[in-house]
């Protein structure tokens, strides 16, 4: 195997060292089409950029210049997350939203800088971060470029002609997520930026279908298992698409049938509130955002009613919504941002969110937190994970078997869900039933670990900070938006504790109901077959330990 490695790391470099060979026939000295970026931009974030700072995952990084600021590409010390979106130039919308002179300038010199310096090192020449670096300087040329001398117009041309051969080189690329569209549509916008190339466009056209069943799970879901994959995915088709209609051409059979398939999906993940659903490794996201690449997506506003694939069950009553993670994590290769959240659930009623997982980070010190199950609205024993990570972010560990069954009469909903994570650790299979009836206004679960010797656990329920509450001997009252919601429970002990919550563009402080379960106070269950036999208790496996806990959320009539 390493030697298998070692000949395909040779082969990479060799075709890298082709593709930057120079051209027996230059560069034009301008696109020849172009789509412009449809996306909206961060004004504010474009102002800091202007100012020599950029904001990235709640952080703030300078961006500092060498003695020659005008070809010398900054530098500084910045997380790889942050060096990679840089590297990817989506910024440039920013600029753009900004809009000011100064705004267009800043834009110009660094992409000036880029292409007289461009940094080196694998980042650099990552084919999904190329794909987008170069549909970011194409889709903004309008913006920058038109207006610069003819001598960097025609750098950048010969630049987007190297970086477009080295995407093309590197295809097909290693199983890495919806990024791998990325590439492909860096290597589209060269295909219509220089069309006299026509190899770049052949090679898309041959890579694009396999890639897609590699990031598109047959019922549309990402691979991921992710709301914010699902959102980055249907944008990159969205955008796919749009290029192809500039530029007056027929939109690829397989982008259509993609986007028909990954639009009600990702409306399926929106709350009342627009926003996403706060899965592995997802915010709420940008509103407005996510209303554009659905309506940029497709015209038709259907949602999906099942998700046998990406096993997430969505269930709509009344004028309440839950969505329930019923699987394993995304598989290797599309797990960086999966989280140990298996089993765990969000629900909100009209534009209100209730009970909601805690968010993502993308750095230091938030983001391992954020990945383990104490994170997310599950069972805890001993502040154990159902999955593991190892060093790179990757999942180590994870359930060997997960189950969800969906059961409804339309007038009530029952969903049964188990999983073995907690085995390896304590010999525990955690069990959660979950009932939603009376319109949407009475959830009930019942969350029951059955494992090898007795075990302490929590039960958590993060509130999302929007909700008031206030503890009431036994009960939780909850004030959401102009109306009230009681939480009960049986089988442990109740209490209401400091959270935060880190789906949006800040930290922000909240609550979480949890409830405790103390390990001496479990039922011991026995097989009663065995009772009488002294022969087969001497032979038989200890005990197993039930511990239950049975909890509702009503809504108080007004």
């Amino acid at each position: 195997m390493g030697v298998g490695r070692t000949e395909q790391t040779k082969l990479s470099k060799l075709k890298l060292s082709m593709a930057r060979m120079p051209f027996r026939k230059g560069a034009p000295s301008g696109p020849a089409a172009v789509c412009h970026d449809p996306w909206h931009g961060d004004a504010e974030q474009g102002a800091r950029l202007v100012g020599r700072y950029f904001r990235f995952d709640r952080k703030e990084y300078d961006l500092t210049y060498g003695r020659a600021p005008v070809t010398a590409w900054p530098v500084g010390t910045w997380p790889d997350a942050a060096r990679r979106w840089l590297y990817g130039f989506s910024w440039l919308r920013d600029l753009r939203a900004l809009g000011s002179d100064e705004a267009r300038l800043v834009a110009r010199k660094m992409v000036g800088a880029w292409i007289a310096n461009p940094p080196g090192g694998a980042m650099a020449e990552d084919a999904c971060t190329t794909g987008m670096r170069l549909a970011s300087w194409l889709s903004n040329h309008a913006f920058c470029l038109a207006s610069a001398d003819h001598r960097l117009q025609k750098k950048l041309m010969d630049r987007v002609l190297i970086e477009a051969r080295t995407i093309s080189a590197l295809l097909p690329i290693p199983f890495c997520g919806w990024a791998e569209l990325s590439a492909l549509r860096g290597l589209l916008a060269a295909a219509l930026a220089i069309p006299e190339q026509s190899g770049f466009m052949v090679r898309f056209l041959r890579y694009l279908p396999s890639a897609l069943e590699r990031v598109l799970l047959p019922d549309g879901m990402a691979v991921e298992r992710s709301p914010q994959a699902q959102y980055e995915l249907v944008r990159e088709l969205a955008e796919m698409s749009m290029m192809f209609r500039a530029a007056q051409l027929r939109v690829p059979p397989v982008v259509e049938a993609s986007l028909e398939k990954a639009v009600p999906v990702l409306r399926a993940f929106c709350h009342g509130d627009g926003g996403l659903a706060v899965f592995n490794g997802s915010g709420e996201g940008d509103v407005r955002s996510i209303e554009r690449a659905l309506a940029q997506g497709s015209r038709l506003k259907l949602i999906a009613s099942s998700l046998p694939d990406g096993k997430f069950t969505r269930v709509a009553l009344g004028k309440s919504l839950l969505i329930v993670d019923g699987g394993n994590p995304a598989p290797t290769g599309a797990d960086q941002s999966a989280h140990a959240g298996t089993l765990s659930f969000e629900f909100s009623h009209l534009k209100d969110r209730i009970f909601v997982n805690c968010g993502s980070a993308l750095l230091a010190p938030w983001a391992k937190a954020l990945r383990a199950s104490p994170a997310h609205n599950v069972l805890v024993p001993e502040d154990f994970s159902s999955s593991d990570f190892d060093v790179r972010g990757r999942i180590s560990r994870r359930p060997a078997h997960v189950t969800c069954k969906h059961q409804t009469n339309g007038d009530a909903h029952w969903i049964d869900l188990s999983h073995d994570g907690y085995h390896p650790s304590l010999g525990a299979t955690w069990k959660r039933q979950l009932y939603l009836g009376d319109s949407g206004e009475d959830l009930r679960g019942q969350d029951i670990l059955q494992s090898e010797r007795a075990v302490s656990f929590a039960l958590r329920f993060h509130l999302h900070p929007n909700v008031i509450v206030t503890q009431d001997d036994d009960d939780v009252i909850m004030h959401v938006g102009e109306r009230i919601w009681r939480f009960r429970q049986r089988g442990g002990g109740l209490a209401v504790e400091p959270d935060v919550y880190l789906a949006r563009d800040h930290v922000e402080p909240t609550r979480q109901i949890v409830v405790y379960v103390d390990a001496k106070y479990a039922e011991t269950t026995e097989d009663d077959s065995q009772r009488d036999d002294d022969a087969a208790k001497l032979s038989a496996k200890p005990a197993g330990v039930t511990q239950t806990v049975s909890w509702l959320l009503e809504r108080i009539p007004e």
